[in-house]
């Protein structure tokens, strides 16, 4: 039975995966659910812009606040704890109104830090509990992303559920053999497979399944400072552009720059504005896999600009820019 101070605090979900993985599109599930709550998001993105923030689905109901200035595990954790505190006050004061709480990290962060946020900072423990720490895997590259990065394993090591996602693309054997090496990395955690964020969102919400004495066995340092590191070698950089781009010459770029330097790119997602099209396109990518669809109208009073951020390793920045400067 949860004690009363318990009951009070505000649930939190750490929602997490290495890049790619489909967090928002999962995150975005949850928002246009019919949960019987509403949610306050606090999101973050390795860089300096983010993109997220426009990908989300938004009916008014929710409180999405950006944070790109950092990993949320290291630089900012200061500004998770300010966040969380302002939010607090906000809803004691009747200014805001939210049931629960979600935490997208960006896709290279640990969340050992993040989570210990509710447990280190006082304030923060007293009006929030750590509800479940949620990892979303990607069936097609994950088994490459767990090989090369210690934070896919961390991800998956510290989660209470996980979700598989893209199975579609990696086929039942290559899903099948994922899903052995995730239980086998984490036996405590229910592993489902997870098409365009459709799941069972009472598995993923309110569960209380945060097991902080589980998470001690496989950090015994989890309560003490944290410290850790990035791979030096993974960068990001910001396009932009406010002149209208040519589709059939974007379309020519990314083949041939994906041809080229896929392997080396991580994450690439924007928003676009194609020349003639009265809806902004949303482009997202993850090595050689690339789509886009079509995104909300452009107003009439908002400036029209193209916006892409790209994560990878020792990509080639001035090349990128002078193609997509090639596409006006």
């Amino acid at each position: 039975m949860q004690a009363p101070a318990e009951l009070s605090r505000i649930p939190v979900t750490i929602l997490t995966g290495f890049l790619g993985a489909g967090k928002t599109t999962l995150l975005n599930r949850i928002l246009t659910e019919h949960h019987g709550g509403r949610v306050a998001v606090i999101e973050n993105e390795f860089g300096e812009a983010g993109i997220d923030n426009e990908l989300l689905v938004q009916d008014g109901n929710e409180q999405i606040i950006e944070m790109n200035n950092g990993c949320i595990c290291c630089t900012v954790r200061g500004d998770l704890v300010r966040i969380l505190s302002t939010l607090a006050a906000r809803r004691d004061a009747g200014e805001l109104g939210f049931d629960r709480v979600i935490v997208e990290t960006t896709g290279l962060a640990d969340p050992a830090p993040v989570a210990q946020t509710f447990f280190a900072d006082e304030a923060v423990q007293e009006r929030y509990l750590l509800d479940a720490i949620v990892t979303v895997v990607d069936a097609r590259h994950g088994a490459d992303q767990l090989d090369e990065h210690h934070e896919a394993q961390e991800q998956v090591g510290f989660a209470d559920r996980i979700l598989v996602s893209k199975a579609d693309l990696a086929g039942e054997a290559q899903t099948q053999a994922l899903m052995q090496r995730l239980r086998q990395m984490n036996p405590r955690a229910p592993i489902r497979e997870s098409h365009f964020g459709k799941t069972d969102l009472t598995q993923l919400l309110d569960t209380r399944s945060f097991d902080l004495d589980a998470i001690v066995e496989i950090e015994p340092d989890f309560l003490q400072d944290v410290s850790h590191t990035h791979d030096d070698d993974v960068t990001s950089f910001v396009y932009r552009n406010t002149a209208p781009l040519d589709q059939e010459k974007l379309e020519a770029f990314f083949s041939t720059i994906v041809t080229i330097y896929g392997t080396s790119m991580l994450r690439y997602k924007g928003v676009l504005n194609v020349a003639g099209a009265d809806r902004r396109l949303v482009f997202q990518g993850v090595h050689m896999i690339f789509g886009a669809d079509l995104g909300t109208p452009w107003r009439a009073d908002e400036r029209r600009e193209t916006k892409i951020v790209f994560i990878g390793k020792q990509l080639p920045v001035e090349v990128f820019k002078a193609g997509l400067d090639g596409c006006v």
